[in-house]
């Protein structure tokens, strides 16, 4: 069954209000979001599988723990870039993947039309990321990919999520764990979060 994870903290709170404020302008969400997304990296980076290794300090030899490979970061195009150089910045180690899908504006359903990974994506463990859980389509699209190209460890995290989404998700993808800032109420007609924070991508690129 797919696990969903709702950060609760003050600070993510904080910063998610400020997204939501119409009155925010693109260069104040995009630095909030950058700080929102270094608050979750905790939750979103926690299932890496890591390995022991031996290592020398300035004083003794010690056995530690490092990444057993690093992750690969798969951004949603094209508001999964807001999140995913925030990660990206946080963990250099991981390779940055693109996958391109947007909505068509009538059917509401996610159109491909791009993808970008790294030679040995299928022995990876992905983030795969989108600010917006709206009706899932996109997210589901991005999953099946990756999951036809061999993946098999997988977490989705985004900003907010809706309920149809998450259910929607879960229904095609119950082994991926969701990690998200907020569950807001429904969806809209036009299939909008509400309340949510408008659109993600034209907030970040102020378009």
């Amino acid at each position: 069954m797919t696990q969903c994870q709702i950060l609760d903290h003050p600070l993510i709170t904080h910063k998610l209000a400020i997204l939501r404020d119409k009155e925010t302008d693109a260069a104040q969400f995009k630095a909030t979001l950058a700080s929102l997304t270094a608050l979750m990296s905790h939750a979103v980076f926690a299932h890496l599988a890591a390995e022991d290794v031996v290592i020398d300090t300035p004083l003794e030899a010690m056995t530690t723990q490092k990444l057993a490979k690093p992750p690969v970061l798969v951004s949603i195009l094209r508001a999964g870039n807001g999140m995913a150089d925030s990660f990206f910045a946080i963990c250099p180690e991981a390779s940055l993947a693109h996958i391109g899908a947007q909505r068509d504006p009538e059917t509401h359903l996610p159109e491909f039309y791009y993808e970008k990974y790294p030679a040995d994506l299928a022995a990876r463990q992905a983030i795969l990321i989108d600010p917006m859980l709206a009706t899932g389509g996109s997210a589901i699209m991005a999953a099946d990919r990756l999951k036809e190209k061999g993946v098999s460890d997988i977490v989705f995290t985004c900003l907010v999520a809706a309920p149809e989404g998450i259910a929607a998700f879960h229904d095609a993808h119950p082994d991926i764990r969701i990690i998200t800032a907020a569950l807001d109420r429904e969806l809209n007609d036009n299939c909008y979060i509400l309340p949510g924070l408008g659109d993600a991508g034209d907030r970040i690129f102020n378009t």
